[in-house]
């Protein structure tokens, strides 16, 4: 199993709409290497889903449901697209700030890749995350 984060736009498609939905297709990118992530990705891989632009912090976990597939979205045979279902919340969000600070995960793709849509995350760092989403936030 493959570890990996999605960036959202809360106001344009929040966890809050994932959960309601159950599932969706994560379609329309087109960036090169998010596009190879999502090809990369299999079932039952894990996925950290992250608000990005406004709350930037990571709030819930999703699971990859099946093979990535031609993107519905454009006729271009270049792009993917994955089906992925909401799983749960984390215990608590965790903020880009708290990961910044962090020094376990100054190699995170969030850190050195920010802008990078789709990303793999280590096991390590994903279950650092999940520990972290357990503890109250340090100020």
């Amino acid at each position: 199993m493959q570890h990996w984060l999605i960036k959202t736009e809360p106001g344009t498609y929040s966890w809050d709409d994932f959960v309601k939905e159950g599932s969706t297709m994560w379609d329309g990118v087109r960036n090169y290497a998010a596009n190879n992530n999502l090809r990369a990705m299999r079932a039952d891989d894990k996925v950290f889903v992250y608000h990005s632009i406004t709350d930037k912090m990571i709030v819930g976990i999703a699971k990859v449901v099946g093979e990535a597939q031609q993107d519905s979205t454009t006729t271009d045979k270049r792009w993917y697209a994955i089906e992925m279902a909401a799983d749960k919340p984390l215990h608590r969000p965790v903020s880009l700030a708290e990961v910044k600070k962090d020094p376990r995960f100054r190699k995170m793709q969030l850190v050195t890749h920010g802008r990078l849509s789709v990303q793999a995350v280590t096991p390590e760092q994903f279950a650092d995350v999940v520990e972290m989403s357990k503890k109250a936030a340090k100020r």
